[in-house]
């Protein structure tokens, strides 16, 4: 008994996050999660340029010269 109670102390979070990560694939919640992501980033990417307008302008400008 001992021997569990040492292996559940020093391994749980790993066991909850296999539940976790079990229940998310189960469920096909990962689709969810990842376009929230998708859209969480489309949203600070377009704030990052709407603030940085002129920086953004010359570094695309600077890329398309390129190609």
């Amino acid at each position: 008994m001992n021997g569990f109670k040492d292996f559940w102390n020093h391994y749980k979070g790993a066991i909850i996050g296999i539940v976790i990560a079990v229940l998310i694939l189960i469920t096909r919640l990962q689709d969810l999660i990842l376009a929230a992501v998708v859209i969480i980033l489309g949203a600070l990417i377009g704030n990052y340029v709407q603030q940085n307008k002129d920086f953004v302008k010359t570094k695309l400008k600077s890329f398309i010269d390129k190609m």
